[in-house]
């Protein structure tokens, strides 16, 4: 096994809970190659680590406001497959995922087509392996890579990984010295998934402590703002490149938010975390000593995720501080 390339292209926090196998590939395999498929807004997730050789960006969201990109893609797909896999991983299971998968090479693997979140994409693969899709993301990412790749990734060793997401060193000014600096992850891709901006501010309010909240588009914004308006002990900087986000998570000394990328990149940095699930399984997150969950009192299908579970809003304000209590003693 010369060179492999792994399919991975959305979500942020998707693609970090598969970075996690990279170590443990290049400890089996320490000569091969591993080159990255990614959407091209996630590439800088994966910028900097040692163990990509190279991270291949696609644009296929672009397609849905212009047809006509699809050649110039469909280019790039096929300027990339002159690498000549020896393998190629689809740890994504989708249609397209799976097409690109197949364009790039001539031997496919990834999940059977009752494991994947597409099970027509399994057709497009070679080998498939049946596991299944309501186990951890994370196991379910190790054990995919380990019988494609025939190695041994488990839990006790991604228990003990590195921080395995890297980045410049930027130097932030309102971060303090004196008080413990607690970074606020307010929103997500759902609203039903967002832990409401009143409860954040209640939380700012009975736990001393210096918040700062992060935001990427204007509506994220004004709800940090509305924060920041109640309670001007909030930090609310301006936007920062998903590089900076790294930075800042890798020396804040907690970050508590909702199930989302940014939040994971805790997880990924080796940095305390509490994570808020309301429709989405809390099974599929790892728990750690330093990186808990806490879970509304709905009950999650993950395979039919309910967008309109708005359950997140019964966690206790006061359940989050006990945590936070705990993690920072």
């Amino acid at each position: 096994m010369q060179r492999i390339a792994i399919v991975k292209l959305t979500a942020m926090g998707d693609i970090i809970h598969m970075m996690v196998v990279l170590e443990y590939i290049k400890k089996a395999y320490p000569q091969i190659i591993i080159d990255w498929v990614v959407e091209e807004a996630f590439a800088a997730v994966l910028e900097k680590n040692p163990y990509i050789d190279n991270i291949l960006p696609l644009n296929l969201k672009s397609l849905k406001n212009d047809k006509m990109a699809l050649f110039s893609e469909l280019k790039k797909i096929r300027s990339y497959a002159k690498n000549q896999y020896d393998l190629v991983i689809d740890a994504q299971g989708l249609l397209k995922s799976a097409i690109v998968a197949r364009l790039l090479g001539s031997r496919v693997a990834g999940f059977d087509k009752n494991s994947a979140r597409e099970g027509i994409g399994a057709y497009f693969y070679h080998e498939r392996f049946a596991i299944s899709y309501a186990l951890n993301k994370i196991d379910r990412n190790a054990m995919l890579v380990s019988k494609a790749l025939d190695i041994m990734i488990v839990r006790q060793d991604i228990l003990k990984k590195h921080a395995f997401l890297y980045h410049d060193n930027y130097q932030f000014d309102f971060l303090s010295s004196h008080r413990k600096n607690i970074l606020l992850i307010i929103s997500s891709s759902w609203e039903s998934k967002n832990y409401p901006k009143e409860q954040f501010l209640e939380l700012t309010r009975k736990f001393a402590a210096h918040y700062i909240i992060v935001w990427a588009n204007e509506e994220e914004r004004e709800k940090a703002l509305f924060i920041k308006g109640h309670d001007e002990a909030v930090t609310v900087p301006d936007r920062l490149s998903l590089d900076a986000l790294k930075s800042l998570i890798s020396q804040v000394d907690l970050v508590i938010g909702n199930d989302t990328g940014p939040t994971h990149m805790a997880w990924g940095l080796n940095i305390p975390s509490i994570t808020l699930f309301g429709p989405t399984p809390i099974e599929q997150s790892y728990q750690t000593a330093i990186n808990v969950s806490l879970k509304s009192p709905s009950k999650v299908n993950p395979y039919k995720l309910n967008r309109h579970d708005f359950s997140i809003k019964e966690i206790p304000v006061e359940a989050i501080i006990t945590k936070a209590k705990a993690l920072l003693s």
